[in-house]
């Protein structure tokens, strides 16, 4: 039975009063009324250790990303050693954002998750095409080479522990979402991609989240699809109750 996961990337954002607010609402709101589904809160790093200290019991916590080296003169980076050391059990590696904006190729998103399978990290391995990509009718092929190109290289212990999270790029904050038959096609395209390479028993259990623009209005009608096994979520997560109703859709 694979896990069903619902993770918040607050991403920039929140001051820490801010961020102490909403830690403090989600964990009142998972002790009122506990949920289904495994729940991760990736904050930003300067948090990391006060979500896992304030949600202890009641949630995960996650990195956002994690450097692809291990340790040395890298200034700004943050190492998975450090992030497991503060008790932190998630990290989340090809987010688009950090693709686009900060050039991630495949090189060093096959290191970052090398690092996390060194470091006992999950890894919240992110793919999916853009618009372009999407309207060309090549959504398929990309996604088919996001995972060759960096997750097929690892033997089948790695994936094994690896989540992966579909991010349709175009439908993240644009307002658009893929509708629950286009999300459930391209999960059970993944699933089966990763079963013709790896077996069924492993894409059986191997968890896959939906990250486009997954809100407390749409979530139950994703949820619901056979091959999606909770969320991603963005804007939503900012916000407790919106992030808490979220996570009672998924049962």
């Amino acid at each position: 039975m694979r896990d069903k996961i619902v993770a918040a990337n607050w991403k920039m954002n929140k001051s820490l009063p801010q961020a102490i607010e909403l830690m403090q609402a989600i964990t009142f709101g998972l002790k009122q009324n506990p949920v289904a589904c495994k729940v991760v809160i990736a904050p930003p790093f300067l948090y990391l250790e006060r979500v896992v200290n304030e949600t202890k019991g009641l949630a995960h916590a996650a990195a956002q990303n994690c450097c692809s080296r291990n340790n040395g003169a890298y200034t700004g980076e943050v190492s998975a050693d450090m992030i497991q050391s503060v008790g932190a059990s998630y990290c989340i590696v090809g987010h688009s954002e950090r693709r686009k904006l900060y050039a991630e190729t495949p090189d060093v998103l096959e290191a970052k998750l090398q690092r996390c399978y060194d470091h006992s990290l999950t890894p919240i391995f992110c793919i999916g095409e853009n618009h372009a990509e999407r309207t060309e009718n090549r959504h398929f092929d990309v996604v088919a080479q996001q995972l060759e190109y960096v997750l097929f290289n690892f033997g089948a212990e790695e994936v094994a522990k690896t989540v992966i999270a579909y991010e349709p790029v175009w439908a993240i904050g644009t307002g658009l979402t893929a509708s629950p038959e286009q999300a459930q096609e391209m999960h059970a395209f993944i699933r089966k991609h990763i079963a013709d390479k790896f077996g069924l028993e492993l894409a059986d259990d191997i968890s896959i989240l939906y990250g486009g623009s997954c809100n407390a209005q749409n979530a139950a009608g994703l949820f619901a699809q056979q091959d999606i096994d909770g969320g991603l979520i963005g804007g939503a997560a900012l916000v407790a109750d919106d992030f808490l109703k979220i996570c009672n859709e998924l049962r």
